[in-house]
């Protein structure tokens, strides 16, 4: 059985790599990969394995794994490899000639930004399985695999070749790095449709619980997230549950997540998945479409660095609470509970003295996605609890600006709508703040110091807008104060309605 998208005729020119992947050993926790290609008018090739895969702002050295490469011709006669850095190799004497590399792929650790490999299933990132050739990116490819016979499923966001149930197409290597793939024995939950469109949830080791309400409520996160924006940008989407674990990555089509439902015990456990899965599914539209010009087309050898990952991460994850309430899944209570606890992160990181948003976007690859991995933690924050942060300052100034009549919301929709479908590209710093201007019809230059330095957050004036207020209270251990916003005792009408709003009440 095929878990993958209806498959439509593959279009374009006919792919110029072919690769074929197969598990002679997966018990050893490695697969072998076959490269059909050549026939180029250069003498000379280059082969480079991507350092990182987009998604996960972190080098991974994927290049280390590769064991046993070889080179041929058509009559298999070896093709000298020359090793010229840590992830490339310099091919020589080829020029118009059919090549096959074929190498093997070791696999050590469990992650969703790894491929892993044992005898009952395989999850693979594409970025850590195909080389490609340095300057070629924009090549068509086709992908076939020879799964073990015992391996029931294969689920992936690449394109099936119609006729051919274990074959599929990438338009180019970018796209071809988007797609993760699953096999194994993997069950689907029931699907749903929004808009017409189908959305799908299929894993690993997925575990007991009630599968049937667990759908119901992600079709409402679906719901609510896709009402943010107001379009659907794909033919189908897929949940690809990778087994238990941690972390998960969004593609444009599909996300690949670590789940284990018998964690859906508790209201509060369920509460962070929905918020996880919110977070990963609204990353289609923030991140995949909504991005930073530097995302894209990305630098696979040094990593696309941008000042902008507290927008793409730390407004997602502020989109992810909503999305949650505003799906009836979560109460007001709860959200703001949700806030807090960035609120007591942020508040009590002595780093938020030294590092402002942009540096720690830009400054991800050294300190990593949480601020914890650079030379000082105690000068480094994490985008992913001040950035949601400055979201909720700038989505209450953008309303009591406007009367209520204008949101972030409407910022988020103006940069899918013009630079994703109608520019076709990413946006600029300065264009981020534009359009935040734009919306809130008048400059937004105190608060985006927020953004740019280490100025202190005004919780007082921006959750005033919204007849809310901060209190703080004597910590404990690390947690010299505690923090907790509230509402104030007599909001005025218009406090009410921002309040109300907000909270999709």
């Amino acid at each position: 059985m095929l878990l993958a998208p209806k498959a439509v005729q593959a279009q374009g020119k006919t792919p110029q790599f072919q690769y074929t992947i197969s598990f002679p050993k997966p018990a050893s926790h490695t697969y072998h990969i076959d490269l059909n290609t050549g026939k180029f008018p250069q003498d000379t090739l280059l082969f480079k394995m991507p350092n990182w895969m987009p998604g996960y702002y972190q080098l991974m050295d994927y290049a280390k794994g590769i064991e046993n490469l070889v080179a041929k011709d058509e009559k298999g006669r070896s093709i000298p490899l020359t090793k010229v850095a840590d992830n490339a190799w310099r091919a020589t004497g080829v020029k118009n000639k059919p090549l096959r590399l074929s190498y093997d792929i070791k696999t050590s650790k469990q992650f969703v930004a790894n491929s892993y490999v044992d005898s009952a299933h395989a999850y693979l990132i594409p970025g850590n399985s195909f080389l490609y050739v340095d300057g070629l990116l924009n090549t068509p490819v086709s992908v076939s695999f020879q799964k073990p016979a015992a391996w029931k499923n294969l689920v992936t966001g690449l394109e099936p070749v119609v006729g051919k149930a274990t074959e599929f197409t990438a338009p180019d290597f970018d796209i071809l790095y988007d797609c993760p793939i699953l096999m194994g024995n993997l069950e689907e939950l029931p699907s749903f449709k929004v808009g017409g469109v189908e959305h799908r949830f299929i894993g690993y080791q997925m575990g007991e619980f009630d599968k049937v309400a667990f759908m119901g409520k992600l079709k409402k996160v679906v719901e609510a997230a896709v009402a943010v924006i107001g379009d659907i940008p794909f033919k189908q989407y897929t949940f690809i549950g990778i087994g238990p674990g941690q972390g998960g990555i969004e593609h444009l089509n599909n996300t690949t997540v670590s789940f284990n439902g018998k964690s859906l015990t508790t209201a509060a456990s369920t509460n962070r998945m929905m918020n996880f899965l919110a977070h990963e599914y609204f990353h289609h539209y923030n991140a995949k479409r909504i991005r930073p010009l530097e995302l894209g087309p990305f630098d696979y050898d040094q990593g696309s660095k941008t000042n902008l990952l507290w927008v793409n991460e730390g407004l997602t994850v502020y989109y992810d609470n909503l999305i949650v309430k505003r799906a009836g899944l979560a109460d007001a209570e709860t959200l703001l509970s949700n806030f807090n606890a960035k609120l007591n992160a942020v508040e009590n990181n002595p780093g938020k003295r030294h590092q402002s948003l942009v540096q720690a976007s830009y400054n991800t690859w050294k300190d990593g996605p949480f601020g914890t991995q650079g030379e000082d933690p105690n000068k480094a924050i994490s985008y992913y609890d001040k950035g949601p942060l400055v979201g909720l300052l700038l989505d209450f100034e953008i309303r009591h600006a406007t009367q209520n009549k204008k949101s972030l919301d409407d910022v988020m929709r103006q940069l899918y709508w013009q630079y994703y479908k109608k520019a076709g590209r990413g946006f600029t710093d300065a264009e981020f703040q534009q359009t935040c201007e734009t919306i809130a019809g008048k400059s937004l230059a105190s608060l985006f110091e927020y953004v740019y330095t280490t100025k202190e957050l005004d919780y007082a004036t921006y959750l005033g807008y919204a007849g809310l207020k901060l209190e703080t209270k004597p910590g404990e251990g690390k947690q010299a104060l505690q923090y907790k916003i509230t509402h104030l005792e007599n909001p005025t009408a218009q406090q009410k309605v921002i309040l109300q709003s907000w909270l999709g009440e």
